[in-house]
């Protein structure tokens, strides 16, 4: 259990969408860790399924009740049960409501636009996934959740984004239109439902090493890059986001909204900036 001032009621409650590992994992982890029950959803099969079991475990000694599935999140059937699951857990208390619901799903197309082989380049059905998946689910999950009384007054959307949303980089052209997407997403979804006192942001972490990161070409050059740019001369964790989402999710965090929040030290503001060059600034 934290020593952290910040403490959620029991009746809190987080939806955490890729519950499993990264980013989602460790904020599940946080959250329970400041008191408010996890609802998580993940997608994995026998070989990744220690890492969601390491989650729980975090989670339930942390003392908080929880409930994870591990379902296709982009299935509008299992979305609706799941949806339907928390509300009669919700339910048990007059104050129970999702105070949290984070959308870190990191599943989607890496292969180029243009290639000599046709073969290699994207197809349009890979295009719609990644874009159906990494930005347009959150639109449907907030809408579900919305329509089933789950988010009231205090509630925060997140979606998790990357500079590759503005940059380009090889590979990445879907996922990079599907994360600018996103923002323009939780943007609308902010104006919106600002009138119930409800906020969205979009958060951009820093370069982390992840299992989705690995599975960028080129992500040892990322992130060897990323750690000499950093100001701090370290890469992102997941816990920093878990930590930031903590501190966001308090009441005092209500007129942050329609943003796109980085978390990575200042890493995203630097051009280039040796490890050297930075000590020598002690």
């Amino acid at each position: 259990m934290s020593n952290s001032p910040i403490r959620f009621k029991n009746t809190d409650w987080a939806l955490i969408l890729g519950a499993s590992s990264g980013f989602g994992g460790a904020t599940s982890v946080a959250l329970a860790e400041h008191g408010m029950n996890i609802c998580g959803v993940h997608f994995d099969r026998a070989q990744t399924m220690h890492l969601v079991d390491d989650v729980k475990k975090k989670v339930t000694a942390a003392g908080v009740r929880s409930m994870f599935f591990n379902v296709n999140a982009a299935d509008a059937q299992k979305r609706g049960e799941i949806l339907e699951a928390l509300k009669k857990e919700t339910g048990k208390s007059p104050d129970g409501f999702v105070r949290v619901l984070m959308h870190s799903l990191a599943f989607g197309t890496l292969k180029p636009y243009i290639s000599e082989n046709s073969e290699e380049m994207v197809t349009q059905a890979q295009i719609e996934m990644t874009m159906d998946v990494m930005a347009n689910s959150v639109v449907y999950w907030t809408q579900g959740a919305f329509s089933q009384g789950l988010l009231r007054k205090g509630s925060r959307i997140f979606g998790m984004t990357s500079s590759g949303g503005r940059t380009q980089i090889p590979y990445y052209g879907a996922v990079s239109a599907a994360k600018t997407a996103l923002e323009s997403h939780l943007r609308q979804l902010n104006m919106e439902l600002g009138a119930w006192g409800i906020t969205c942001n979009a958060i951009m972490a820093g370069v982390t090493d992840t299992p989705a990161l690995r599975k960028i070409p080129g992500a040892d050059k990322m992130i060897n890059t990323a750690r000499a740019k950093n100001p701090q001369m370290r890469l992102t964790t997941p816990e920093d986001i878990g930590k930031f989402i903590v501190l966001m999710s308090h009441e005092y965090g209500d007129f942050v909204a329609g943003n796109v929040l980085g978390v990575d030290a200042g890493e995203e503001t630097v051009s280039f900036i040796g490890q050297k060059s930075a000590r020598s600034l002690d």
